[in-house]
């Protein structure tokens, strides 16, 4: 993991440049061999408008007072997504500060009731870096108890790479796995150099191969809503729709909710999980 939001500007944007064919942008194909994939760093210039030097410095970390008309205009260039094109100006701009907020974050009670109040319905609550910060008995059901680890191990990405339980409940593990990434390169551009998860990273790359691979394509993306199939032990193969919510008070935060689409093979499946009420 780069330490600094300078190599991660120049990582990323190498990285968007190398995907991209001429032909992709509109540019003749001279059919030269190419040292380098993708478009040459005079070509994305060109398409920019802005100097080969002025790119160049660019690609080094040096970003102090790019303008954002430059950045819109690169981000045009490298037909960049959304999420992508925010990325680029947060790595650019690093305003936010590494060390902002508190190292144990809190979920406020409320939420922890309205997760126990959500009795069929699988959810949970991650913070920065998708650290699991709480989830209701409904989501130990479906993705395991995660009350049985190590809270240090309490962690969306670690389990997906690093959980054998994990890969095998996924069937689009690829999918899954790439997702996480995004998403973690995403909070990369908005902590850049954090402590934390400069752990994360250093661990998942050193056990994982696939991670390292991932992590190296520099993708950034946000999925708030989608799909997961499950192979559950107990319920079998599961089709569950997903929506995410950042809280309004605290956007380090997010809610996920799962549950069974009208149209799934088993619209019934999750029952069979619901945890029957206690007695004395």
């Amino acid at each position: 993991m780069e330490n600094r939001s300078g190599g991660e500007l120049g990582a990323f944007l190498r990285s968007r440049r190398a995907r991209l064919a001429p032909g992709d942008v509109g540019l003749p194909d001279t059919g030269r061999h190419r040292r380098v994939p993708g478009l040459r760093r005079e070509e994305l210039a060109g398409l920019a408008g802005v100097s080969v030097a002025y790119l160049t410095r660019l690609e080094q970390g040096h970003s102090r007072n790019v303008s954002s008309e430059v950045l819109d205009a690169l981000a045009r260039a490298l037909r960049l997504t959304e999420n992508e094109h925010a990325h680029l100006r947060r790595l650019a701009r690093n305003r936010r500060n590494p060390d902002a907020g508190p190292s144990t974050p809190q979920v406020r009670e409320p939420l922890r009731r309205l997760l126990l109040a959500m009795d069929t319905v699988p959810a949970y609550i991650t913070g920065r870096f998708l650290d699991l910060l709480a989830w209701n008995p409904m989501a130990a059901a479906v993705f395991g108890d995660w009350d049985e680890l190590p809270p240090h191990e309490r962690n969306i990405a670690r389990l997906v790479f690093l959980s054998p339980g994990h890969r095998r409940l996924f069937p689009d593990w690829d999918a899954l796995a790439a997702d996480m990434v995004g998403a973690l390169r995403l909070d990369a551009g908005c902590f850049p150099g954090h402590p934390r998860l400069a752990e994360l990273v250093a661990e998942l790359s050193a056990e994982s191969a696939e991670f390292r691979a991932l992590w190296a394509r520099h993708d950034v993306k946000e999925k708030s809503h989608g799909t997961r199939r499950l192979r559950h032990p107990v319920a079998g193969d599961l089709l569950l729709a997903f929506e995410s919510f950042r809280l309004a008070d605290d956007a380090d935060q997010c809610l996920s909710t799962f549950h069974i689409p009208p149209d799934a093979p088993n619209p019934d499946a999750l029952r069979l999980l619901t945890p029957r009420p206690t007695t004395v």
